[in-house]
């Protein structure tokens, strides 16, 4: 059966879409069977050439419950739900029905304060930092405000995406012909840590090559709460 991951989240602007996508280019580089799943009414489909995973459109009730359960019926396949925005009851739904649900917030106190009543509501959810600053004062001051607001959280938030203009080439209705090198390897270390979260093995090839990926890998003490179980190949 094909493990089921949902991004979702009750604030708009956090970058639902755009992690979706990175998340799904990212599995598609380690080897992963991967679709991406579109459940907003207000966004049209992408054009699937040049990806690295296939493109669903479940934006009426009818076909999400088609394409998850032919999902179900995959082996070895990650559906990502592309939850969209300010959906509470739809959230509920996806939610139910994921094995993985993350909610992506910005560094601004308004989307930490919203994320953390979302991981109230939502109890088996993670949250992810996205669109993270990288100038080093900005960083500093970022992850403090979410050590004092969501401390009581800690083990439920993942490794921040950096902030990289070029995730917006991912959500262009048809892909360029070559993606940057920085937005691959940004692809790469989120799919690497939802995978270890997720407890599959998989195998980096630029890791057995001698790149940098070792450098993404979560330590053992920031590695958050896992999903129990054992590990399994993929």
């Amino acid at each position: 059966m094909a493990e089921i991951i949902c991004v979702i989240g009750n604030k708009g602007g956090t970058g639902k879409t755009t992690l979706s996508h990175m998340l799904c280019q990212g599995l598609g580089l380690l080897g992963q069977r991967a679709a991406c799943v579109l459940t907003d009414t207000s966004r049209e489909p992408l054009i699937p050439a040049g990806r690295r995973y296939v493109l669903a459109d479940a934006r009426t009730r009818d076909s999400l419950t088609k394409v998850v359960d032919k999902l179900r019926t995959l082996e070895n396949w990650i559906g990502v739900i592309d939850g969209g925005g300010n959906r509470t009851e739809m959230d509920r739904k996806l939610y139910a029905l994921s094995d993985l649900v993350l909610l992506p917030f910005r560094e601004s106190h308004e989307d930490i304060r919203t994320v953390l009543r979302d991981l109230e509501m939502f109890p088996r959810a993670y949250a992810i930092p996205t669109q993270w600053p990288t100038n080093p004062w900005q960083r500093d001051a970022a992850d403090r405000s979410v050590a004092r607001l969501l401390g009581a959280h800690r083990h439920r938030i993942l490794r921040p995406v950096n902030a990289l203009s070029s995730t917006k080439l991912l959500l262009q209705k048809q892909l360029p012909e070559q993606l940057p090198t920085p937005l691959a390897n940004a692809c790469r270390a989120v799919a690497r840590q939802l995978l270890e979260v997720l407890e599959i093995d998989f195998i980096d090839q630029d890791e057995e090559s001698g790149g940098d990926a070792h450098e993404e890998r979560l330590s053992a003490a920031e590695m958050p709460l896992r999903l129990g179980g054992v590990r399994r190949p993929h």
